[in-house]
C-alpha cells in the first residue's frame, strides 16, 4: 500500500500536520509523559527526540502521528526500563512483614483518550449553553447538586412532571448535538 503525501490528498480530506507542527504541539506534552514514565528528565528528553526521529524516517507511512508518537515514547520508555534494570518490585513487604497485594491497574487514560474526553466535555458545555435558562438550571440541579425531581420541583416551583419533561428534552438536545458531531453513535 502506498502512502499519499498530504499535498496530493483530495480537497475533501483533512489537512495532515507537518512534522514541525507536530513537534511544536507535542514536544512538551510528550516530554512530560516520558518524565512520568521514567522519573528522570535527561532520558525522557532522549526518548522524545528518538520518537520524533523515528517518525521523520517513516512519516509517510504513519496514519495517526499523534497517537503513534505517544505509543512510541511509551514503548521506548519500557525498553529503557528493561535495559537498565530499573524494575520496581511489585511486592514490597508491609511494616508488619506481610506481603500486600499490589495494585497494578493503570487508571490513567492514554493522552489521546484524554484529549477525546476534553473535547467531549467542551461539546457538552457548548450544548448546555444552547439550552434555555430554565432547562440549564434543571440540568445543573439534577447533575451538579444531584437533587431528585421532587427537590428540583420545590426549588424551581415547577411540577415534578414539568421537571421530567425539561430534563428529557434537554438531554435529548445534548445527545443529538453530540451525535451530530460524531462524539457518540
Amino acid at each position: 500500500m502506498t502512502a499519499v503525501p498530504p499535498e496530493a490528498a483530495g480537497a475533501d480530506s483533512p489537512r495532515r500536520e507537518s512534522i514541525e507542527e507536530l513537534f511544536a504541539a507535542l514536544e512538551s506534552p510528550l516530554l512530560g509523559y516520558a518524565i512520568r514514565l521514567l522519573g528522570e528528565r535527561a532520558p525522557a528528553e532522549d526518548m522524545v527526540q528518538e520518537a520524533f526521529m523515528k517518525l521523520h524516517a517513516q512519516f509517510a507511512a504513519v496514519r495517526e502521528p499523534r497517537r503513534w508518537l505517544y505509543r512510541t515514547v511509551h514503548n521506548l520508555a519500557l525498553n529503557d526500563r528493561r535495559r537498565t534494570g530499573r524494575i520496581v518490585p511489585l511486592e514490597q513487604p508491609n511494616p508488619d512483614g506481610s506481603t500486600p497485594t499490589p495494585d497494578t491497574a493503570d487508571t490513567e487514560p492514554l493522552p489521546d483518550e484524554q484529549i477525546i474526553r476534553w473535547e467531549g466535555i467542551g461539546l457538552v458545555r457548548l450544548s448546555l449553553g444552547a439550552l434555555d435558562e430554565r432547562s440549564r438550571e434543571v440540568v445543573r440541579l439534577k447533575f451538579n447538586e444531584e437533587l431528585s425531581y421532587q427537590q428540583i420541583a420545590e426549588r424551581t416551583r415547577l411540577t415534578t412532571g414539568h421537571v421530567g419533561y425539561l430534563l428529557h428534552h434537554a438531554l435529548k438536545t445534548i445527545a443529538a448535538e453530540l451525535a451530530r458531531t460524531g462524539l457518540i453513535p
